[in-house]
């Protein structure tokens, strides 16, 4: 089953619903489409035959589809390197890159990337005619996918690009999101944002990211330890399903995982700026608990849609002459652009933990959404 969907018109519950309180002022959507001209497509793979397949693509374009060539200025950070995130070579280089950023699973990375590249090829040869270095990043879902089995192909990547639009963005069991787990619940893909004002300027911060990450023991909402709390099965960490497939001796390891965090804005920055955002990353996933499994790979990529037309998107011939000229926040006005990259983080989280649904995979694994109830329980609900 193929759900390239944006749903404008579908509303489901999200963590605010629920009752979680956040801080910060979200943008219209609370999603990373709140920031200008960013558009988001997913690919969601579902099938019980011939192989088990829960699995997906999600793709971003920062600028939109027309403008998907042009250059962002862009920064990277690691808080634990046991994951990928292609075109990092270029990006910590020149501080920027050219292409759509996607995410999938772990071992679909090559498949994804050959599928931009084929997108691009098409729908902007002159850009590809260069050279494409797409920003491809993965998570690991091999718990309830059958991430061995060859299921995602380069035609799910073109078809997430294809149905990419601007919009309410759909979280959960969804994307590259559709087979993953976080805090021991089910998990996936999940957004927010904040509107961040300076005098009478106003800019947009927009998170989304693939949650997989995390132990059971670890979640904390708003304060709460609602991992602890939670009365959910949780047989990724407890059933010893690892071992009987490994081998004895082996374990699967509460928090492993990883998680991929992509951060946008329209607030002008410099490389080293956007790579300052991408480091406030951590503080947001601290916050709901994490800390950091040596298992899990957590990757983060920052940017920003300013300065359109800059940052060497012209070609010369090395000669002298050739000047641009770009604006960026000042380094000591830029405070309020980290609070939002966390406020937004934290939330994205929870929203994954909201959206996704109980979801049964390969060889009966089972992984149990966060039960809607027990948060209610604990911040009164807004919804009845």
């Amino acid at each position: 089953m193929f759900d390239n969907a944006i749903r404008p018109d579908s509303a489901p519950l999200r963590a605010r619903d629920l009752g979680v309180p956040f801080d910060g002022e979200p943008g219209p959507l609370n999603a990373i489409t709140d920031v200008p001209g960013l558009e988001v497509g997913m690919t969601t793979i579902v099938r019980d035959e011939p192989e088990v397949a829960r699995t997906g693509v999600t793709a971003i374009l920062p600028r939109g589809r027309e403008r998907a060539g042009e250059p962002c200025a862009a920064g990277i950070a690691v808080l634990n390197g046991n994951g990928e995130l292609t075109g990092r070579s270029w990006i910590e280089e020149s501080g920027q890159f050219q292409a759509p950023i996607a995410i999938t699973n772990s071992h679909a990375v090559g498949a994804v990337h050959r599928g931009v590249d084929a997108w691009m090829a098409e729908h902007h040869p002159r850009s590809a005619a260069a050279w494409m270095l797409p920003v491809v990043g993965e998570t690991w879902d091999g718990y309830l996918n059958s991430i061995n089995a060859d299921i995602v192909r380069p035609e799910h990547a073109t078809t997430a690009l294809d149905g990419a639009r601007s919009g309410a963005v759909p979280e959960g069991n969804v994307g590259g999101g559709t087979g993953m787990n976080c805090y021991g619940f089910k998990g996936g893909t999940g957004t927010s944002s904040r509107i961040v004002r300076s005098g009478d300027a106003s800019w947009t911060v927009g998170v989304l990211m693939q949650a997989n990450f995390g132990s059971r023991s670890e979640l904390r909402i708003a304060g709460r330890p609602l991992g602890r709390e939670s009365q959910a099965p949780n047989p990724m960490e407890e059933s010893g399903w690892f071992a009987e497939e490994a081998g004895a001796g082996l374990a699967a390891r509460g928090g492993a995982g990883s998680v991929i965090v992509v951060v946008a804005t329209d607030a002008p920055l410099l490389p080293d700026q956007c790579r300052a955002l991408a480091r406030r990353v951590p503080l947001g996933l601290a916050r709901t608990g994490t800390t950091g499994s040596h298992f899990s790979g957590d990757i983060f990529l920052a940017f920003s849609t300013a300065n359109a037309g800059g940052l060497g998107s012209r070609m010369t011939d090395g000669g002298g002459g050739a000047l641009e000229t770009v604006t960026h926040v000042p380094w000591g006005a830029i405070d309020e652009l980290f609070r939002a990259v966390v406020e937004a983080t934290e939330e994205a989280v929870v929203n994954a933990l909201v959206a996704a649904e109980t979801t049964i995979g390969r060889k009966g694994h089972v992984s149990h959404a966060l039960p809607h109830a027990e948060l209610r329980a604990a911040f009164g609900s807004r919804t009845a």
